[in-house]
């Protein structure tokens, strides 16, 4: 049970102004400021380091900066505040991010005859994994944009970009920052860094932070050759004294393996853009189900054949640059066979493919001026029918995203879900792909809006929502088991007080939300009838589901979370049942414990703190504020049930 007070968030710390004298710094105090802020440090590090070293080399340089920028002795440094309460005014931090700073930008000078090499400018020996690339999290079009534009800024061009974004810097204190670090020309870089659009929470995301990392292989093939030109001797050696020392005529064959030296003709013809699967345009007319195997190929680029063989190249064998993100519970292996085309063409500033092999949606997508900075996206898609393939992400710039949608979609709208009287805005769909469609915010405070797709079709209207992956997932409403599209006004309503709960779900591979009104109480003290509803994520994988129990009161704009549960039966087909309480304040200042359970609730007992007993499914008991209690439920076949959470 959860209380609806919720205290506010607190406000930004100011910035505080740099100090007239340079103070010392111990060791003890830089090592516990590195220890801190370890991963905004590298964040810093791997931002400044250039391009040019590649994501993985520059993953490992960025720690190896970082954990070389203790300080041997006490050490004087110029006191530049960060903007981030428990590091300003922090000469520790300031010693060890000015440490970071110059080692960055050491890094990417280049290297000559005249001198001898700097340690920043060398791989670095520790830390080292061997076999495997570390990148970090790929993110959307948006962190992949300013990553290219920071790429074309020299060293301290990017130095003076995130010391104003991720440190929060004044130009003042970036200017003393860039000159202690050893920048000669800082009024250049500061001009420099002014040619970039302000994106600066972009830098917080998944995208730039190196300690939230993917891995992959090194280059198998290379390795396999290395290795066999070192074993080729030895090899051949044992292999012939094995066959002098066998009867007959030697090993025994491998079955019906064919020798290890041939190629798999499947994986293959996988690589062959000839091969790829084109459906016809009317099949789905005709198809027994609508899901994606009978969508038509559509795009200005169908037909580019050199573009389809790096998109299934890549597919099959992801470079060291490329960006893969696949959602949870997704294989991002090659193709088994010729995948299915479904698009290839020009999305804003990007040439896009999508492809599908019957278990997942894979998106490629380059820059439309060059082959670097690709990208690769997979999401699962086994058993989409209807509405849940109906639609798929083509691209997303801007806040903005584009969606390529079904042959049998005859319309698709823009709607607010927090405002369901607002109606909903038309988009323009121009050979399947909408017009851009204004995503979902990133909530950080107080949720306003909530934008959804709209899609019409012959069987009728459905709501689907961007949660960051490659297929969007569809809203629906009413009891499990029975549920149906967020279509009608009252489905609507229903859903305007919980629109912004789906925050909760981003990025988890979500299949489709259903919300469910599962009680209605009357509230003490003349305080009008309030609505408990569940709302319940299903993931593509089956697993992973996430329920959240929210209490809606009268003339309020938004629920409130009562409880919560993850990988649970109950609020779904298996289990159509649901208990949960809240503390709640009436308009006469009085405290009451309320619980509700869904229709086949027969009483409601609560204990521990609170004692009381309600028959029926819905129980209001007068306390005091911060009091703590239990629930139990029994049905009316006589089954008990623990409360949510």
């Amino acid at each position: 049970m959860q209380s609806q007070d919720v205290a506010p968030s607190p406000a930004p710390a100011s910035a505080s102004s740099s100090s007239a004298s340079d103070p010392l710094v111990d060791v003890e105090q830089a090592e516990a400021a590195l220890v801190e802020h370890y991963p905004r440090l590298v964040r810093l590090a791997y931002l400044v380091l250039p391009p040019g070293l590649g994501r993985n080399r520059r993953v490992l340089t960025a720690h190896a900066l970082t954990q070389r920028a203790l300080p041997r002795r006490r050490t004087p440094v110029p006191v530049i505040p960060a903007q981030s309460t428990g590091r300003e005014g922090d000469p520790g931090y300031a010693c060890v991010r000015l440490r970071v700073l110059r080692t960055a930008l050491e890094a990417g000078l280049p290297l000559t005859f005249r001198a001898w090499p700097k340690r920043s400018q060398l791989p670095p020996l520790l830390p080292h994994v061997w076999g495997l690339r570390l990148f970090p999290r790929s993110g959307g079009a948006d962190e992949l944009a300013l990553d290219q534009r920071l790429s074309a800024l020299s060293g301290p061009g990017r130095a003076a970009y995130v010391l104003r974004g991720l440190e929060k810097l004044p130009d003042g204190e970036v200017l003393d920052a860039l000159a202690a670090a050893g920048v000669d020309d800082v009024d250049g870089a500061l001009e420099e860094a002014d040619t970039v659009a302000a994106r600066y929470p972009l830098l917080d995301s998944p995208e730039f932070d190196p300690c939230s990392l993917q891995a992959r292989p090194t280059d198998l093939m290379r390795r396999r050759q290395h290795l066999k030109a070192a074993l080729a001797a030895a090899a051949a050696v044992a292999v012939c004294g094995a066959l002098l020392g066998l009867p007959g005529d030697g090993w025994a064959p491998d079955g019906a393996a064919a020798p290890a030296y041939a190629q798999n003709p499947a994986a293959q013809a996988a690589l062959d853009p000839d091969r790829v699967t084109r459906v016809p345009a009317a099949a789905w007319q005709s198809a027994a189900r609508t899901d994606f195997s009978v969508w038509p190929a559509r795009g200005d680029l169908t037909h580019d054949k050199a573009l389809l063989r790096r998109a299934l190249a890549v597919w099959a064998r992801p470079g060291e640059t490329v960006q893969v993100s696949a959602t949870k519970g997704t294989p991002s292996g090659g193709p088994a066979g010729p995948p299915q085309l479904l698009y290839a063409g020009a999305v804003d500033n990007a040439r896009v493919v999508i492809l599908y092999d019957g278990l997942r949606i894979a998106r490629y997508a380059e820059p439309k001026d060059s082959t670097k900075g690709a990208a690769l996206d997979f999401a699962r898609v086994d058993g989409a029918t209807g509405a849940e393939a109906s639609a798929v992400v083509l691209g997303r710039a801007d806040g903005n995203v584009r969606y390529l949608t079904a042959p049998w979609v005859t319309k698709a709208a823009e709607r607010d879900l927090a405002k369901p009287g607002s109606g909903a805005m038309d988009l323009p769909l121009t050979d399947g792909v909408t017009a851009p469609l204004a995503g979902p915010l990133q909530q950080t405070g107080a949720c306003t809006s909530w934008n959804v797709l709209q899609l019409s079709d012959a069987s009728g209207t459905h709501l689907s929502t961007d949660l960051g992956e490659l297929v969007p997932a569809r809203l629906t409403t009413g009891r499990p088991g029975s549920e149906r599209d967020t279509s009608g006004t009252r489905a609507l309503r229903a859903w305007a007080p919980f629109a912004c709960s789906l925050s909760t779900v981003r990025s988890q591979g979500v299949r489709s939300v259903n919300a469910w009104e599962y009680a209605t109480q009357p509230l003490p003290d003349a305080g009008g009838s309030a609505s408990w509803v569940c709302t319940r994520a299903e993931t593509w994988r089956g697993g992973g589901t996430r329920v959240l129990a929210q209490f809606h009161t009268p003339g309020g704009a938004y629920g409130a979370v009562a409880a919560k549960a993850e990988n649970v039966p109950e609020c779904g087909p298996r289990d159509p049942h649901v208990l949960a309480g809240v503390l709640w304040k009436s308009q006469a200042g009085s405290w009451y414990l309320l619980a509700a359970g869904s229709r086949n609730t027969a009483s409601i007992t609560a204990t521990g703190g609170i004692d009381g007993v309600a028959q029926g499914n819905l129980l209001a008991v007068r306390t005091t504020q911060g009091a703590q209690a239990g629930l139990k439920g029994r049905l009316l076949s006589g089954r008990k049930i623990d409360a949510l959470g």
